[in-house]
């Protein structure tokens, strides 16, 4: 099996000294006498040996990596690095150096051309989408909604339907169903009727993503019929909705045929409907397909770029589909195409994955020298990946080290080193990161504090991880059903059903996740 030494070879005048540092990344033995070497031994216990890059890890499922709870699915979601749970994995920005949120034309409004000031404007609009909310509600044998709307006498624009539609979405839940469906597609329609006013293919993205979430999949499909009739061009997004809703492969893969097909379909900054497709297909998890689609781009006359290589890359690593990742790699070099900022950072975290922390220490100072240095990104993403290694020591090196390079650590650093003491049971190391973080003017997020209430409950401390929740709440950070399920769940664990009972009756006070309340087996409302 290639590995990284082979990638540079090819790269030429723009990184023509990456073969160089890239073969040093696999001769780290022949280093075990350097002062560095010795540093770590004494101080990280890092284990050095004869392997190349490419014999990473054997320790990989299925998956491409391991997943040790539900909680390090969830975490794998939210911070960005791999998933399981059908969300978008490692953050477009971060990989691929872009985002994948489509923006309306009138996204940004400007303010200048008003009488009123900003905060005036969104508190009028936040007025009127309250009134045609309510006025929706009220829809029914006697009232006919569509009348009473008429009688307001709006002024419909597109950043007004997009706020009555995330209005309607956020009130979906498992008993109002088929009447949010309903309802919004009333509005949809009637809004669409106005003068002055013409659907965007993110509105009907958003009227899709309402039927999908109300499983009135006939009606969704029915809107991306009218979509394409009507002439609005079919968008990542718009595919992303449909990908989810296709179970069974064999209608995935005839939705991305139909997609890569269509000369409506269009994505910026996508050069081509396969780079966007493969982004798509990267983002909900359906990596088999995504070689199927990258084929097709063959035989179609593209040729892939570093974009294109990155995301194959990526796929391939999260399929545990090592050999094929590094023969990408080599494809990539033999190309002659250097690699970029989301390349490294990919590379980064297979290096920390497969407890490399010297390798990567090597492609660190590499990047450096060609005039490519680090950011907080690619330290996170390596320390990431240590931390699911287990080398704990190694995460704690490279996060002085990210400081001691200028990169000031953000929310998601410190939720990283955070999660690893939390799951190793070091719950002072844990606690001591946490307030350094609070300190320092980071505010934790739900992860963080999921992340400290899974060690506090791993120690056996549950009144502090009472305490988090309580904290967490205070400075307005509202728990999501992970968070009370953690709680609840360890409680329950450690036979303290009355403490588990009341978190349980406080998210029914608050008015929490009331729809989920069935997942806590046995409890009973009062």
């Amino acid at each position: 099996m290639n590995s990284v030494v082979l990638f540079g070879r090819r790269i030429g005048r723009k990184v023509c000294n990456f073969g160089n540092i890239s073969r040093s990344l696999c001769e780290s033995s022949s280093k075990d006498n350097s002062d560095f070497s010795k540093e770590c031994d004494a101080k990280l216990g890092f284990k050095f040996d004869s392997q190349s890059i490419c014999e990473s890890s054997s320790k990989d499922n299925g998956n491409g990596f391991e997943a040790n709870s539900d909680f390090s699915k969830e975490c794998d979601v939210k911070l960005g690095f791999e998933c399981d749970l059908g969300e978008s994995s490692i953050p477009d920005e971060t990989l691929f150096g872009f985002s994948s949120i489509e923006r309306d034309d009138d996204e940004e409004i400007n303010c200048s051309d008003s009488s009123f000031p900003r905060q005036r404007f969104y508190e009028n609009l936040r007025c009127k989408v309250d009134k045609i909310f309510e006025t929706l509600q009220q829809d029914g044998p006697g009232c006919d909604a569509r009348l009473a709307l008429d009688e307001m006498q709006l002024e419909v624009s597109t950043r007004l339907v997009r706020e009555v539609l995330k209005r309607i979405s956020k009130s979906i839940n498992h008993t109002n169903k088929y009447r949010s469906a309903k309802l919004s597609y009333k509005f949809f329609v009637w809004s669409g009727q106005q003068k002055n006013y013409r659907h965007t293919s993110n509105m009907y993205n958003l009227i899709m993503k309402i039927f999908a979430n109300c499983e009135e999949f006939k009606a969704m499909w029915r809107l991306v019929d009218e979509m394409i009739e009507n002439g609005y061009p079919t968008t990542a997004r718009t595919f992303n909705i449909l990908i989810c809703t296709c179970g069974e492969a064999g209608m995935a893969r005839r939705l991305v045929e139909m997609f890569v097909k269509s000369k409506t379909f269009v994505f910026r900054p996508f050069k081509h409907s396969f780079n966007a497709v493969i982004h798509s297909l990267l983002a909900v998890n359906q990596y088999n397909l995504i070689e199927w689609v990258y084929q097709q781009m063959l035989l179609d006359g593209h040729s892939p770029d570093v974009l294109t290589y990155n995301m194959l890359m990526c796929a391939k690593y999260r399929l545990g589909k090592l050999d094929q990742f590094h023969r990408l790699l080599d494809e990539m070099g033999r190309s002659e195409f250097a690699p970029d900022l989301h390349t490294y950072n990919l590379l980064l975290h297979v290096l920390g994955k497969g407890d490399k922390p010297l390798a990567a220490l090597n492609l660190l100072n590499y990047m450096d020298e060609v005039g490519c240095p680090p950011t907080v990104l690619h330290f996170t993403a390596l320390i990431d990946g240590l931390s699911r290694a287990g080398n704990l020591d190694a995460c704690k090196y490279f996060f002085d080290e990210m400081v001691k390079k200028g990169c000031e650590p953000d929310v998601v650093s410190y939720t990283v080193m955070i999660m690893g003491y939390a799951v190793a049971g070091e719950i002072e190391k844990a606690q001591g990161m946490f307030d350094d973080m609070i300190v320092k003017g980071q505010l934790p997020n739900v992860i963080t504090y999921n992340s400290m209430i899974r060690g506090f409950c791993i120690a056996g401390k549950f009144e502090e991880a009472r305490s988090m929740l309580k904290d967490m709440e205070s400075r307005g950070c509202n728990p999501n059903f992970w968070v009370y399920s953690t709680l609840v769940g360890n409680l329950r664990s450690a036979g303290k059903l009355s403490e588990a009972n009341e978190i349980i009756s406080h998210m029914v006070e608050k008015e929490r996740y009331i729809h989920l309340i069935s997942k806590f087996k046995g409890y009973r409302r009062c």
